[in-house]
């Protein structure tokens, strides 16, 4: 079956693949399709971030996400309930150019009422959730084990993103690691996300020793193209680590980048801002201070000397970029309890699925 005009609704609360499936399916089957995203004022995570990760799922496809903010109360047994959600969506779908719908698809038995309202046919997709098992409401009530089922660019805002900087040798890698033991237990798929351009000193190094084995560090002669790919990098590992898991814990990023290209090359160059231009959303820097640490010579680092000047680089940034940070301070005890206790309240405010009374008596369409 083609129709020319397909529509879809629901709220998508969080999208997942179960509604990746409905969607796809629709619009194999049509021509045109609309998808209209309803939600209200009492939930956590907002229609045009909905809006935003269906579209960009569905991208390069013909099918339109049209955000809708639909605050009525939800009760199937009242007409001027039903009457009032359908004023909704046939305002979001006028206001686009849309005034006629040849067929609605849902996996919801009311679905058929649905399509009459806009005197379309209805078609039943996967009623028995054989083929995704999953739901709106499973993915609220355990965000965890439901990661994996929700949309990729859902996973990657939904997130809960710790990033730690600091200058050489403040402990920023120590409490790194001792954050993700603390919460692998809570997130089994917790992953470590390091600090690339240590990895590509490294091999920089071994580069340069190949051809002059009396290459030292501080031979190294650093390029804005250097940062530009450490920059780059650490954007994809952190991006690679939300996709497998709601918590992220990284051990600097391509912002921290811009900082290192400073102190190596100057102001004039900007190799690493490309990556910053598309840093990912953060929830909390943690700053590890460089007073009462101790510097320890690995043989990898040159700046004991600059430490209290790039702590406050820092701090200077991350404030002119408006980023919520903590500076760490104390022994290493006092900091991960310091880190510890944030990390959980965000984590909880990320997780707290809220509606109002009615909304939790009934499920909206597109929501299962």
């Amino acid at each position: 079956m083609t129709v020319h005009q397909g529509l879809v609704i629901g709220k998508f609360y969080p999208p997942h693949v179960g509604h990746r499936h409905l969607i796809a399916t629709a619009a194999a089957a049509s021509t045109k399709l609309a998808v209209v995203v309803l939600g209200n004022r009492f939930e956590n995570i907002s229609v045009e971030d909905r809006v935003k990760w269906l579209a960009a799922e569905f991208d390069g496809t013909d099918v339109t996400i049209i955000g809708m903010p639909d605050d009525c109360p939800e009760d199937y047994a009242s007409k001027a309930i039903w009457k009032a959600h359908d004023e909704l969506m046939r305002i979001a779908l006028k206001v686009k150019g849309i005034t006629t719908v040849d067929a609605v698809f849902s996996s919801e038995e009311y679905g058929k009422e649905l399509a009459a309202d806009f005197s379309a046919e209805h078609v039943m997709v996967d009623n028995a959730r054989t083929a995704y098992p999953v739901s709106g409401t499973l993915c609220r009530d355990d965000l965890t084990a439901a990661w994996r089922n929700i949309i990729k660019p859902a996973r990657q805002d939904m997130a809960v993103r710790i990033i730690l900087v600091g200058a050489e040798s403040t402990g920023t890698s120590t409490l790194t690691r001792a954050l993700t033991e603390h919460y692998r237990a809570q997130y089994p798929e917790l992953v470590d996300v390091p600090e690339f351009g240590r990895q590509y000193t490294y091999d920089k190094l071994a580069a340069a020793q190949a051809d002059d084995p009396d290459t030292v560090l501080s031979d190294l002669v650093w390029t804005f193209e250097d940062f530009a790919v450490i920059g780059e990098r650490q954007n994809e590992m952190e991006n690679e680590a939300a996709a497998r898991c709601p918590l992220v814990i990284a051990d600097t990023d391509s912002l921290a980048t811009t900082l290192w290209e400073r102190y190596y090359i100057g102001d004039g160059s900007h190799g690493s801002y490309r990556a910053l231009d598309q840093l990912p959303h953060r929830d909390l820097y943690l700053i590890t201070d460089h007073e009462g640490v101790d510097f320890e010579d690995d043989g990898w680092r040159e700046g004991e000397h600059r430490r209290a000047e790039m702590t406050e680089w820092f701090k200077e940034e991350l404030t002119a970029a408006g980023h919520s940070w903590i500076l760490v301070t104390g022994d290493h005890k006092g900091r991960l309890d310091t880190a510890t206790e944030i990390i959980d309240l965000i984590i909880a405010q990320r997780n707290r699925f809220t509606s109002p009374p009615w909304a939790r008596r009934t499920v909206l369409a597109g929501d299962r």
